[in-house]
């Protein structure tokens, strides 16, 4: 069973919550959260409600301040947990909304999109197969965003609010 545990203060200190699994509002849990304890499972924890605002992914792991997990604030509202997977990877990018205008397919992890495709540009996309992680930035830095299989049209529907994109990352075994 994945488990997270959420601490209010810096190094594991102060009130906790414990999670195992998606909790879409956590704001009743504690009020600020610098630091948490990955015990299993791989997550991705919100800085809203509902999955909303900054993401992180969060492998296995200790994290004794939000720095740690490249936070921008102390605040986490809601998380999910990244169900195992074990099979193919597959995504196809659009340069425009509605999978329209140029489009390329990914299998692969690309550390540098704006290398390969007109400039980083994604507006809209397809995840066919697996779990991605798309960056702001090139060398998978910058804000994230967690990709499941489906149909994004806009690329709002992933939480971003430019069609930028530095680079993306399969979601593969992070333990």
């Amino acid at each position: 069973m994945a488990k997270i545990t959420y601490f209010e203060d810096k190094n594991f200190q102060g009130r906790k919550y414990d999670c195992t699994g998606d909790c879409a509002d956590m704001q009743s849990y504690f009020s600020r959260c610098n630091s948490i304890r990955v015990e299993s499972g791989c997550w991705v924890a919100y800085e809203k409600p509902n999955y909303g605002g900054y993401q992180y992914m969060l492998p296995k792991g200790d994290y004794p301040d939000f720095h740690r997990w490249a936070g921008f604030n102390d605040c986490i509202r809601s998380c999910r947990m990244v169900p195992p997977y074990n099979g193919n990877y597959r995504m196809k990018v659009f340069e425009r909304s509605d999978f329209g205008g140029q489009a390329m397919e990914f299998n692969e992890d690309c550390p540098d999109l704006r290398k390969r495709f007109h400039n980083g540009d994604i507006s809209s996309a397809n995840v066919m197969e697996g779990y991605w992680m798309l960056h702001e930035h090139p060398n998978y830095t910058g804000r994230q965003f967690f990709l499941r299989p489906g149909e994004y049209r806009r690329h709002v529907e992933w939480g971003s609010q430019s069609p930028g994109i530095g680079s993306l990352r399969r979601v593969t075994d992070l333990k």
